[in-house]
């Protein structure tokens, strides 16, 4: 029964991702109708995306914190509630700032309220297919921009962008909100109150979690991975066209690493289940350093869609496994708090590369350190990966403490 109903909430955490995740991209179709309808600056409605990323990455420790009190369904509701209305306030606003603060703010907080608490609540609902079935949530977010951004595209070619973004908001209303009302939370073991230490519980608090080798090797790991990818997701496409690459074909790669992301979620989950999740993350990591590694010596349309392929498939595939490792280490009891503390610091990682790639191309005129720079710092990545801790026996979880 309790895995039967975990196909349920990773169903309802796939579609939320989906929505959510589709919702908060979307942004990029609305930035040129945007700036000629307002006069806004797209740098300034661009800003508004950065803020969504810090703001995600500091609520989700606070929202994780409070899945692990009260459960999933009241933190999940919460946020799906809060992103349509910063859905809608935005499609109201009527100054830069007030956008950056609904749109990126509000709206960033939201989604830290949905990603973090239902990646958390998916791992224990699992003792099996754990690694596939995280993958498949991580799935549903990454088609968002395949899905909410045409939907997006389409209204407003039909609409203004207030009203196309009104719009989205209704989506996110008919679909977030009750799929909301499917998550549970894991059951415990027979006879342990939630939140109570059991057997293979060894009692850790979070302040011990923090303080861990496991936790900081996580977070290490975790970051320097999203510092690594992050520039190349976002520059890639202009340094294709810096090579001569056609706009309207250079945009088609970030399409192909998207497709390749879900590839690399169903691929990777299946084979965490299969070898394990520690080394399964060092594998995609390395593939991952040496994809970006490879986008330095790409010139042509063809040798870009390629290197796009490996690249998409081994950054969408490493990401679940780092929930998926967490569970191994810590007690469910603490795992919201665990996620969302690991979320803050890949989302500080994240923010790195957009800027430090900009730099890059402003100081050198090329983005080819940018890739270079990626790449070391994915053997970074890799090298940290090592030194994770063996994984306790089965039925116990006991973590030292530096």
């Amino acid at each position: 029964m309790k895995t039967n109903y975990g196909w349920v909430i990773v169903a309802a955490g796939a579609l939320m991702g989906c929505v959510s995740m589709g919702a908060l991209f979307s942004l990029a179709v609305f930035l040129q109708p945007m700036a000629e309808a307002t006069g806004w600056s797209r740098t300034g409605i661009s800003s508004a995306m950065t803020v969504d990323f810090l703001a995600m990455g500091f609520a989700a420790f606070g929202w994780g914190a409070l899945t692990d009190r009260f459960g999933p369904r009241p933190v999940v509701l919460a946020g799906s509630i809060l992103m349509v209305l910063g859905l809608v306030l935005a499609s109201r606003a009527t100054s830069l700032l007030e956008f950056q603060i609904e749109y990126g703010v509000i709206i960033g907080i939201a989604a830290g309220a949905i990603i973090v608490p239902m990646m958390a609540t998916t791992v224990g609902w699992f003792d099996k297919h754990r690694s596939i079935a995280v993958s498949l949530v991580s799935a549903g977010m990454g088609v968002a921009p395949m899905t909410m951004s045409p939907l997006a595209s389409w209204l407003i070619s039909i609409y203004d962008w207030r009203t196309a973004l009104l719009t989205i908001a209704a989506v996110v209303a008919a679909l977030v909100v009750p799929a909301a009302l499917f998550v549970r939370r894991a059951p415990v073991v027979p006879g342990a109150a939630p939140g109570v230490a059991v057997a293979g519980d060894s009692g850790i608090t979070v302040g011990q979690a923090f303080r861990s080798p496991q936790f900081l090797v996580l977070a290490a790991t975790y970051f320097a991975c999203c510092a690594m990818h992050s520039g190349p997701i976002f520059h890639t496409v202009s340094y294709a066209m810096a090579c001569g690459i056609p706009p309207i074909v250079a945009v088609t790669i970030y399409s192909v690493e998207g497709f390749a992301g879900l590839v690399g979620r169903v691929g990777f989950g299946l084979a965490g289940d299969r070898f394990g999740a520690k080394p399964v993350l060092v594998v995609g990591l390395m593939i991952q350093a040496l994809a970006a590694g490879a986008y330095f010596f790409t010139r042509e349309v063809g040798e870009f869609y390629g290197v796009a392929f490996v690249f998409g498939m081994a950054y969408g595939g490493v990401m679940p496994l780092y929930s998926v490792i967490a569970r191994e280490y810590f007690p469910m009891r603490i795992m919201g708090t665990i996620a969302g503390a690991t979320s803050l610091v890949a989302s500080l990682g994240m923010s790195l590369g957009p800027a430090l790639g900009g730099w890059v191309f402003d100081h050198f005129g090329t983005y080819g350190w940018l890739y270079i720079g990626s790449f070391a710092v994915g053997l970074g990545a890799t090298a940290i990966a090592l030194a994770f801790p063996p994984f306790p026996s089965a039925g116990r979880r006991v973590v030292q403490t530096a």
